[in-house]
């Protein structure tokens, strides 16, 4: 059997399915049925700001939010500080057609971000550098949208949050 790079099954392969779309159809991978891999984003006491900005920046839409005050045992003291009741436990929330989930784990206000970054793909230049400069909006600009061997316009920007992104646009033909 042959394993593709989603562990895609062979018969949805052989049919030209995508994996999302297989995994909907419950066709079973080399790890059985459909897996997904989401990042979750611990925003240290900043998670409802960070959603807000996500939404005018990125239009994203929250899916659920999950108060520290609406669980039903209550957060142990030396996990979150006293009066972090109406911080997020949970959230889940959607950008384009991914989900992503993000918490305000324990509201030390100083989120730490190192060694990742997300990558949004775009087919449209000027639509990139428009959501290019909003995300450098308080956050700092890693590389500056350019011209790459790989992507017809490339950035890479740390936001407000220090939580950084990869701006690609899809290569034309013959790039």
């Amino acid at each position: 059997m042959r394993l593709y790079g989603c562990a895609q099954p062979r018969e949805a392969a052989e049919e030209g399915l995508s994996c999302v779309r297989a995994g909907a159809l419950g066709m079973q991978g080399m790890w059985g049925p459909f897996m997904r891999v989401q990042p979750y984003l611990f925003f240290d006491g900043r998670c409802q700001e960070a959603l807000d900005f996500y939404k005018s920046v990125l239009q994203a839409e929250a899916l659920s939010i999950m108060r520290f005050k609406e669980s039903p045992v209550p957060p142990d003291e030396a996990m979150v500080p006293a009066g972090s009741d109406d911080k997020i436990m949970h959230a889940t929330f959607r950008i384009g057609d991914s989900i992503l989930m993000a918490s305000d784990g324990r509201c030390q206000g100083e989120p730490n971000f190192e060694g990742m970054a997300l990558t949004i793909t775009l087919t449209d230049a000027s639509r990139a550098e428009v959501i290019f400069a909003a995300l450098a909006d308080g956050g700092e600009i890693q590389m500056p949208m350019t011209q790459t061997f790989f992507a017809q316009s490339f950035g890479m920007v740390a936001d407000r949050f220090g939580l950084s992104w990869m701006v690609l646009v899809e290569p034309t033909e013959g790039l």
